[in-house]
């Protein structure tokens, strides 16, 4: 399937800053379900930095903007072609050990529900995870607005209800109680298992499965990852796999602005 994607992040300032860097995570994965065919950044006034692999296969870039700045636009426009691998994540350049994503961050830190969840459901395996997966996508309901990007899935689970960063976190906490590794996964979705096209960038989760290595797992749509997803980078959790990361120099408040669009695109 080839997708089109349209991404725009727009960060307002109230008063003049001196300065931003950003650290970027905005390139498409390149492994066997997935190929770009063509794909740009662009930072309104920016200078592009270096830009290196890290361990996980993210590529990260850099950028700063001199000031003083009002308003920075980042633009993401592309195409990439996918494939259904069955969520299964094959040919990604990668040198981190599956043990590194054993550990436990703010965001994925169990409490008691969360054990309880995690060893209630029987199985084992790939088996054990779809079980897990599926009792997640019933205990935490799917309510754009119901959360916020702080929200511990300690907290998501308690409150029954949350948005796709919820359910990744809660299955990875889930995931690393029965010791297996697991780690989010930062992307685009072309459509929802109902068809029905999502204007968000989305979020899933992927764990370690011996014998067949990191598999995807999507409970806000109950099923892994397949040709309608575009994968972007991972990380331990939501804040270590965000796309765009930066800092400023002033103290003027900053506000975001999000405008993402996946389309089909013409062979």
């Amino acid at each position: 399937m080839r997708l089109s994607v349209d991404h725009t992040t727009r960060y307002s300032y109230d008063q003049p800053v001196r300065g931003v860097v950003q650290s970027h995570r905005l390139s498409p994965t390149v492994f066997d379900g997935q190929s770009v065919v063509d794909w740009n950044v662009h930072v309104s006034d920016g200078i592009m930095g270096g830009g290196f692999r890290d361990g996980a296969g993210n590529w990260v870039q850099s950028w700063s903007v001199q000031g003083p700045i009002s308003e920075i636009t980042v633009t993401v426009r592309g195409t990439v072609e996918t494939r259904d691998t069955a969520g299964i994540l094959r040919g990604n350049r990668e040198t981190t050990s599956p043990i590194a994503w054993l550990g436990a961050t703010h965001h994925t830190a169990p409490d008691v529900a969360l054990t309880e969840l995690a060893h209630g459901v029987s199985g084992q395996g790939l088996g054990l995870i779809h079980a897990m997966s599926a009792a997640i996508s019933e205990a935490v309901a799917f309510v754009p607005g119901a959360t916020h990007s702080h929200t511990t899935a300690a907290e998501a689970l308690a409150l029954g209800e949350g948005v796709c960063q919820d359910h990744a976190h809660v299955l990875i906490t889930c995931a690393r109680l029965r010791d297996m590794p697991a780690r989010y996964v930062s992307g685009y979705l072309f459509a929802t298992a109902d068809g029905v096209a999502h204007e968000a960038a989305h979020a899933w989760a992927e764990i370690y499965v011996e014998d067949l290595g990191w598999v995807g797992f999507d409970p806000a749509n109950y099923k892994s990852p397949d040709e309608g997803y575009i994968r972007l980078c991972c990380g331990m959790d939501a804040r270590e796999a965000a796309p765009i990361r930066g800092i400023s120099r002033g103290q003027g408040t900053e506000s975001m602005e999000i405008a993402v669009a996946v389309a089909a695109a013409q062979q």
